[in-house]
């Protein structure tokens, strides 16, 4: 006989294996600290974390925009999803203070998300002042290991926790114009590395995400450019930059059920550049 005819029980199969997808990914009753996540791809990770069920935390420096972002998230998820707190990733008391107010509001961190970080200077290392070194260094390595150090004690305690840091393709290759910045999101590869051997034998994960290039305003410099967008976008196996959307469903992976035998490692979603 010609023609497509209904399977029996494809139906059934079909929602069964959508009820293990969800279950795989699924993050209700679990509470998300995500630093950097007013905008960009820190917003991704926090609107698709919410999504799956986690309730989250919205930080960055500045309370308002924070605030209008956990505000959308309530709106789309109910009320009680997502708080905002205004952290300066520099300021370890500040940041002190948000892993305080998240465990007062909900009694809990099970994932991290270390997103946010810096990069004021753009050209060769050689006109790099110290300052701008040590700002570098400081907030995307150092804030990193201050949040680690204050979230994995209950990690290790309850046996369970998934520790995400935001690095870069940045760290795999040599950069001409952003090479201090390379050599931090290096230094938090080999971050996750080290704590992923001390946490582990605790069920504590840690993993990094390498993206390429991606349309955020704090990666503006790389791709307003016209030609220089041409030229990337030619060398580019997809022929085009990311979407900070493209960079959230990495981290749900890292963050669920899903992602429960992977610790140690950096996943590198650019479009295949580094290939």
């Amino acid at each position: 006989m010609s023609g497509s005819l209904p399977v029996p029980g494809a139906t059934a199969h079909r929602l069964f294996i959508r009820k293990i997808s969800m279950q795989l990914f699924d993050l209700t009753g679990l509470v998300a600290v995500v630093t950097g996540s007013s905008r960009g791809i820190g917003r991704a990770i926090a609107e698709r974390l919410a999504e799956h069920g986690a309730r989250v935390v919205i930080s960055s420096r500045k309370l308002a925009p924070c605030q209008d972002v956990a505000d959308a998230i309530n709106a789309r998820h109910g009320a009680d999803r997502a708080m905002a707190v205004a952290a300066n990733i520099s300021s370890k008391t500040e940041l002190q203070a948000l892993i305080d107010a998240t465990r007062q509001r909900w009694g809990r961190i099970d994932v991290l998300v270390c997103n946010a970080a810096s990069n004021p200077y753009y050209g060769p290392m050689a006109g790099i002042s110290d300052d701008q070194f040590r700002k570098i260094l400081d907030n995307n390595i150092v804030s990193n290991h201050w949040l680690v150090s204050m979230v994995a004690p209950e990690m290790t305690t309850r046996k369970s926790g998934s520790i995400i840091i935001i690095s870069s393709i940045g760290g795999l290759r040599g950069s001409p114009i952003i090479g201090a910045y390379c050599i931090s999101k290096a230094a938090d590869m080999q971050l996750a590395r080290n704590l992923a051997v001390e946490l582990g034998p605790h069920n504590v994960r840690v993993n990094c995400i390498a993206p390429g290039l991606i349309k955020t305003d704090f990666a503006k410099a790389l791709w307003e450019d016209e030609k220089l967008l041409a030229e990337r976008n030619q060398s580019t196996p997809l022929r085009r930059i990311g979407d900070p959307d493209e960079i959230a469903g990495a981290a749900v992976f890292l963050a669920s059920k899903a992602g429960s035998f992977m610790t140690g490692q950096t996943l590198v979603i650019d479009g295949g550049v580094t290939i």
